[in-house]
């Protein structure tokens, strides 16, 4: 890849995560999982990250891989979770109700694909609500020290089931998590 993708310089505390730019292995492991996606819900600093990809297509340099990307993430319906923003843009809507109204709506409505969360501050609170029935994770081999947590901090034990593992030569892990209930 020439271009890291929708990254900018670390600043971890914020809640950056530029460091984690794919390579082309993991890249093409994310074209695979987004093929299997449904509706995409995200946080607005997630949702401002990857608004590259919604003009993509118009950039001549991309390669084979992010032309791919592009094709299958624009036309995804996607549901962004913000306060602070009063209109989005592509395929996408700002939420009309709280994360677990959404999530209901969405379940009961016909259609294929999974309902995926994006998003830091988003994935803790629908793992505090009890709304996750997959962990999908990638660890990769930085400790940054900071950051916003996915996992909400409270109280309260989630047993998992391990349904799937994947070393990456760029020693990225992807861990694939059920919740046991």
């Amino acid at each position: 890849m020439t271009r890291p993708r929708g990254s900018r310089e670390p600043r971890w505390p914020e809640g950056d995560f530029g460091w984690t730019a794919p390579d082309e292995e993991v890249f093409r492991f994310w074209i695979d999982e987004i093929r299997e996606v449904g509706v995409h819900l995200l946080g607005r600093r997630l949702y401002e990250t990857m608004l590259y990809w919604e003009t993509a297509d118009q950039d001549r340099s991309l390669d084979d891989s992010e032309r791919e990307w592009t094709a299958l993430w624009k036309p995804l319906p996607k549901v962004v979770f913000s306060t602070t923003l009063s209109a989005v843009r592509g395929h996408a809507r700002l939420a009309s109700g709280g994360l677990a109204e959404e999530i209901e709506r969405l379940r009961a409505e016909p259609g294929e694909g999974e309902i995926a969360i994006g998003g830091a501050t988003l994935a803790a609170e629908a793992a505090a609500l009890g709304l996750i029935d997959e962990y999908r994770t990638m660890v990769y081999p930085v400790l940054v020290g900071g950051g916003i947590p996915f996992f909400p901090q409270r109280e309260c034990r989630v047993d998992l089931e391990l349904v799937e593992t994947r070393p990456f030569s760029s020693k990225v892990v992807y861990l694939r998590y059920r919740v046991a209930r």
